[in-house]
């Protein structure tokens, strides 16, 4: 067994709560007379949030820090994955399979002290819908989008039709069609509920403040919701939030968190070996010899993800379907997995991770042949032609662990089929994600997508559902399959739809799953559990000291 093997084998020893994510406990009142939160406690990202209006960006770190501020209307349970009550306590979906009507949950005020009740959901799904053409060509990965398909101005395109406040505390929202994977879509970060309040104070769809390569509102500067933690502060390194002393559920041991950005692995792992920090997302595999000589707790999540080469079909030559099969052949997965990602990562066959329903076991894109993949590019007419391949900068990601090796060894291998790669490194700051998915002259890019629910409609439906700018593929037989499997009920049949589709996405190629990626966290001994989830559901109340911490 190799070294880095052996390494990985005695981390599995030192983990916290291996793979599966240990119990949150059940949201309820915090008991009156109980200890107060009293501890600080900083956790290092490596990256800053983008913005912290959720509704508006899929940001992992974005997300990290508005889960901690806002509720949505149903969470997902830690054991099962299933929709749990939150700001919601029960819900009931009408017999045509076209309505569901929420009983939320009384008492509760928004940290800016506004009311929560059925006006303001309806406020927030009004505003969701109502999303300008114009601010919507800023934001190609608008979760209302992808889960609804149209806003207002197309009304008759949209799955989404309404919500009526049925009563100070009831609220029934409305589609067009069936929507199997309502609920669950429902537990995503981005329809978290936001004070009506303050997205009038901080005029939340006027972006008109520098962040990140692109431009965001002051609302998202600071985000008010009804979450265990209230907003305080942002800065270009940091996030501080701190306790909200009115939350209608367990408030935990943390008074002060701070999120802290180290870019690096190495700058991390040193800054919790040195006690500046009590933990940090995104182990790598330079971290684990360390780690497991220090004895420190590692964590690790469920993989549900899947980091790919993007391919744009914008660029003429992609649009040769024997061009991507080439692509899609000539890459060595193994070579890519084996040096750069965390053990157990496995190389990803489609873009649906194995756990969910619709994961097709034969899968659909070809396996490797590089001399095939050869031939198929002499077939095309490929004349050298120069092909810019955007890889990020500065940033680990956890569907992407070290981006500049991963690139380079891509790179490499594309270059090996010859084919003429112009590398185009972006800082990940300088608007990376903006840049390659939006339309552009990216012929390959580096991404990944992070499930936020269990269904495949999470991955399937934003990825290719519709035509987009990251990847420019029109296939109207694919939209209209994904449209279709999206209404079907549970069972067979829309299992058996989303295999389908699944295999023909790999026969058409639009773009290449490379890695399932298996991500990790890091803690000092302060921590007694974190915890994890597969779809990172993690809020802070829920970390639990040891004793004396």
């Amino acid at each position: 067994m190799r070294r880095r093997e052996l390494l990985q084998a005695a981390a599995a020893a030192v983990l916290l709560t291996g793979c599966t994510a240990s119990p949150i406990p059940r949201p309820s009142p915090t008991p009156s007379g109980s200890t107060a939160p009293s501890a600080s406690f900083t956790f290092a990202t490596p990256a800053p949030p983008i913005a912290l209006d959720p509704a508006v960006t899929a940001d992992i770190e974005s997300w990290r820090v508005t889960r901690q501020v806002l509720e949505c209307l149903v969470t997902s349970d830690p054991d099962t994955g299933a929709p749990a009550p939150a700001l919601a306590t029960a819900w009931t979906q009408s017999a045509d399979l076209l309505s569901w009507t929420f009983t939320l949950r009384e008492g509760i005020t928004f940290h800016d002290g506004t009311p929560f009740n059925a006006a303001a959901v309806k406020a927030n799904f009004d505003r969701w819908y109502a999303f300008s053409p114009q601010f919507r060509s800023n934001h190609t990965g608008l979760a209302f989008t992808a889960v609804f398909k149209a806003h207002a101005d197309q009304a008759s395109l949209s799955l989404y039709k309404r919500c009526t406040v049925l009563g100070e505390h009831e609220v029934r929202i409305e589609l067009t069609q069936p929507l199997t994977s309502f609920l669950a879509a429902m537990t995503t970060p981005a329809f978290a509920i936001s004070s009506p309040a303050a997205l009038k104070a901080g005029t939340a769809d006027v972006e008109d403040q520098p962040s990140s390569g692109t431009k965001i509102s002051r609302y998202a500067q600071h985000p008010v919701g009804t979450g265990p933690f209230r907003f305080r502060e942002w800065t270009k390194d940091s996030v501080v939030l701190e306790s909200s002393p009115t939350y209608w559920g367990p408030r935990g041991q943390i008074s002060k968190l701070t999120l802290v950005v180290y870019d690096t692995p190495q700058s991390r792992l040193q800054a919790l070996l040195a006690g500046t920090i009590d933990g940090y997302d995104a182990v790598t595999v330079e971290n684990i010899e360390t780690l497991v000589r220090k004895g420190l707790q590692v964590v690790r999540r469920d993989p549900f993800s899947v980091m790919y080469l993007g391919m744009n079909q914008a660029v003429p030559l992609l649009q040769n379907d024997k061009v991507r099969q080439a692509i899609a052949m000539g890459i060595n997965k193994d070579a890519v997995i084996k040096p750069f990602f965390l053990e157990d990562t496995k190389a990803a066959s489609q873009f649906v991770p194995p756990k969910l329903s619709g994961f097709n076991a034969a899968g659909g894109f070809p396996s490797y042949d590089p001399e095939k993949a050869k031939r198929l590019l002499s077939e095309a007419g490929y004349k050298g032609e120069e092909l810019p391949f955007y890889y990020p900068l500065n940033v680990t990601r956890l569907y992407l662990p070290d981006p500049e090796k991963v690139y380079a060894e891509l790179s490499a291998q594309l270059t090996l089929l010859g084919l003429n790669i112009k590398p185009v490194p972006v800082d990940w700051e300088d608007g990376y994600l903006q840049k390659v998915t939006t339309a552009g002259d990216h012929a390959f890019h580096l991404l990944g997508r992070y499930g936020s629910y269990s269904d495949p409609d999470d991955f399937l439906a934003p990825l290719f559902g519709a035509k987009n700018g990251e990847f420019g593929f029109f296939d109207a037989q694919i939209f209209s399959k994904i449209e279709r499997a999206r209404g079907l009920p549970d069972g067979n049949d829309r299992t058996q739809a989303y295999q389908n589709i699944n295999g023909q996405i790999g026969s058409t190629a639009p773009a290449v799953p490379i890695a399932y990626p298996i991500s990790a966290v890091a803690v000092s001994s302060r921590v007694a559990t974190y915890p994890a989830s597969p779809v990172l559901n993690e809020t802070f109340n829920h970390v639990t000291l040891a004793a004396g911490a």
